[in-house]
């Protein structure tokens, strides 16, 4: 199993920036992918950016020049620095973690609790 904790949300205003973590814990023979998504209200849950085991990074075209994806692996964190904050960015922000448990099953749904990131204009 793997447990996955963010934290680093808060409110902030517009133009402002934040550094969201994500802190994985556990057992798991390999991950391959973490994410990060976010779900506004009353809004479908959406891909913001991805972080491979090889270290590459892909980010939603909404977020582009703005966000950065990066890890530690030594410390089993990843990151997410976003800068120029906007309103629309306001949403609940999960990290998910994908890949091979140590049994040898792929998975794909370990989640986080999430942290609140609220933008004001």
């Amino acid at each position: 199993q793997v447990q996955l904790v963010e934290s680093g949300g808060g409110l902030v205003q517009a133009g402002g920036s934040l550094r969201l973590s994500c802190a994985a814990s556990g057992s798991i023979r390999r991950i391959n992918v973490v994410n990060w998504y976010r779900q506004a209200l009353g809004k479908q849950r959406e891909l913001v950016a991805s972080i491979t085991s090889s270290g590459t990074t892909d980010l939603a075209n909404s977020v582009k020049g703005r966000f950065t994806i990066s890890r530690d692996s030594a410390k089993n964190m990843v990151y997410l620095q976003m800068n120029n904050l906007k309103p629309e960015d306001t949403a609940v922000y999960y990290c998910n973690a994908q890949g091979v448990t140590t049994t040898g099953f792929y998975r794909d749904d370990y989640w986080g609790q999430g942290t609140q990131v609220t933008v004001s204009s």
